[in-house]
């Protein structure tokens, strides 16, 4: 009896730990859950002429720690991208990693920004910050968002002002073989 009470409070417990945690922290979770899985994509959203258009989207949730999630993201042939989520006080930065073929940072990279407040689990937004400003100054006005359910994983972008709207949607539900590695890491 002693046992089933213990086990009980230490149910509860959990539970309550679990509804306490923020919405970063538990999308935060929930994301490393993926570590190690690669994903097809497709565009949902895109202007008409976009260079993504026909090619196979791919995601991989390469490398994960307690405070770094690293996604390369494959546009056909084209490895140079890289999503680097950063979880710290509560708060997750988004930055994009940009290389050539070589390894070398592109002009344009380490763009993105920085959650203003916890989010939701399973949302999370990033309005460009000043190092993006300084950078692009066309894309001060950004804000990416990304979603993450079960079933899906959307990376987002929409520049606010403009018509400029950008989505590609992930299915969770099928992993597919990993690539190898994006450009400037190594296997």
């Amino acid at each position: 009896m002693k046992k089933t009470i213990f086990l009980f409070l230490l149910f509860l417990t959990q539970i309550a730990t679990a509804q306490n945690k923020s919405g970063a922290a538990q999308f935060w979770n929930n994301l490393k859950k993926h570590c190690g899985k690669s994903y097809e994509g497709s565009l949902t959203v895109a202007p008409a002429n976009d260079d993504f258009a026909g090619k196979k989207l791919v995601m991989h949730v390469r490398s994960c720690d307690e405070k770094t999630i690293r996604i390369p993201f494959f546009v056909g042939d084209d490895k140079s991208r890289t999503w680097v989520l950063t979880f710290e006080n509560d708060r997750i930065q988004l930055k994009h990693d940009h290389r050539h073929e070589d390894g070398s940072e592109d002009k344009i990279t380490q763009y993105g920004g920085k959650t203003t407040n916890s989010g939701l689990p399973n949302l999370q937004m990033f309005p460009a910050d000043q190092q993006t400003c300084e950078l692009i100054d066309y894309a001060s006005n950004n804000v990416w968002w990304i979603t993450l359910d079960e079933k899906s994983f959307s990376y987002n972008l929409r520049r606010i002002g403009s018509d400029r709207l950008f989505t590609v949607t992930f299915d969770l539900t099928k992993t597919i073989e990993n690539p190898s590695a994006p450009w400037g890491w190594k296997d």
